[in-house]
């Protein structure tokens, strides 16, 4: 009786050895509530091997089984106290394998965080030194990269943190260090292998966009002119709106350059994020400025066009309205009077648009508006009736 409770208790306490290693393993890298009541459980359970495993040893240390002089009853009391504890102790290791069979799915993902943590480390020091060499080689063509090499200095206590290990900052939040390392180290080595192209990039829009403010400059010249030719041959309407052009632009064009040389100078000082901001600035300035300086010459040439011959303009407009009422048509009998409607008064201002005409001076400008604004009816139209007829399908 007395070895075959020794053996219980020396496979409980080997079981219990056992399972506080895997609720350590289980509590080092998983704090969900799961795990976290795994390790109460278990505390719990403890209690219960301590309580079973103090009564064993009172039972052994009542009675001096090696005396000579043991009599009967003596024998039988200490058989019956250590089946006893045997029993209890056969009872609880029982209860601690099926609670440690429970343990399968938290233990699996807990060994599988724990076989990530080595290589996850690895990973985010050569992360680190590729970061550093791709920083050195771009130094070493002249570029500063100041703000890329602070990133990575920023990112030096992370390292001398992994260092420590898991032991000292648990594995969970090592993990988490790691990946942000990695992704953060990766990042520096990504922006300091562009920095090269994207220094010429910069170095050829500068080019491109001083090319362009001359170019713009030449043609703004040539405005006034145009400008002078519209007060001649056409009414006020045609061309007031207009005026203003000349002097805006030289004033963009003044705006533009000035942005140029300090978009230069934040190159030279290689403020990268600055300089490609001014060179956006530069290109907004020159583009309006090139719509306003091409729309006096768009201005006169549509005007002459029209003067010389409305009867084109008139036509196309009436083919317009003619293809949306024939869509509106299809398939009817009456046209639905949500697309009949727009219809009919685009006829009506066509009409009016035409009768305006009349007279020696005629505001071809307003002319022109008209048609295309009926023309732009006539296209919502036949767009309000496709989709209604796609979505129908």
């Amino acid at each position: 009786a007395k070895d075959a409770a020794a053996a219980a208790f020396y496979e409980l306490d080997t079981a219990q050895r056992d399972l506080r290693i895997s609720i350590e393993t289980i509590t080092a890298v998983d704090d969900s509530p799961a795990a976290r009541r795994t390790a109460a459980d278990f505390s719990a359970l403890e209690g219960r091997i301590d309580q079973v495993s103090q009564d064993y040893i009172t039972a052994v240390d009542a009675h001096d089984l090696d005396r000579d002089d043991l009599d009967a009853a003596t024998a039988s009391r200490a058989r019956a106290d250590l089946t006893r504890a045997k029993d209890a102790l056969e009872r609880t290791k029982a209860d601690l394998d099926r609670f440690g069979q429970g343990l399968g799915a938290l233990l699996e993902q807990a060994e599988t965080r724990l076989a990530r943590l080595a290589p996850a480390v690895e990973r985010a020091r050569q992360a680190l030194l590729a970061a550093s060499n791709a920083l050195d080689a771009v130094r070493a063509s002249g570029l500063r990269a100041d703000d890329l090499a602070a990133r990575l200095a920023a990112l030096s206590p992370e390292l001398t943190k992994l260092n420590q290990g898991a032991g000292q900052h648990g594995v969970q939040e090592t993990l988490r260090r790691a990946d942000d390392v990695l992704r953060k180290a990766e990042a520096v080595r990504g922006e300091a292998e562009r920095l090269p192209e994207r220094a010429a990039e910069i170095d050829k829009r500068l080019v491109s966009l001083r090319t362009r403010a001359q170019a713009i400059t030449t043609r703004a010249a040539g405005v006034e002119p145009v400008l002078s030719e519209l007060r001649r041959r056409y009414t006020a309407a045609c061309w007031q709106d207009l005026q203003p052009v000349p002097a805006q632009a030289a004033r963009d064009v003044a705006q533009a350059e000035e942005k140029l040389k300090e978009a230069q100078s934040a190159r030279e000082e290689q403020r990268w994020p600055d300089a490609t901001a001014l060179l956006a600035t530069v290109r907004a300035l020159l583009n309006s400025t090139d719509e306003a300086v091409s729309a006096a010459g768009d201005r006169l040439r549509r005007l002459d066009e029209v003067s010389y011959d409305q009867q084109k303009e008139v036509e196309r407009t009436r083919f317009a309205i003619r293809d949306a009422q024939r869509l509106a048509m299809a398939g009817r009998s009456t046209p639905d009077p949500r697309h009949a409607r727009p219809l009919d008064d685009a006829v009506e201002r066509l009409d009016r648009a035409i009768a305006g005409l009349e007279g020696r001076h005629p505001d071809w400008w307003h002319f022109l508006s008209e048609t295309e604004a009926v023309r732009r009816t006539a296209g919502r139209v036949v767009q309000e009736i496709r989709d209604e007829r796609g979505g129908g399908h």
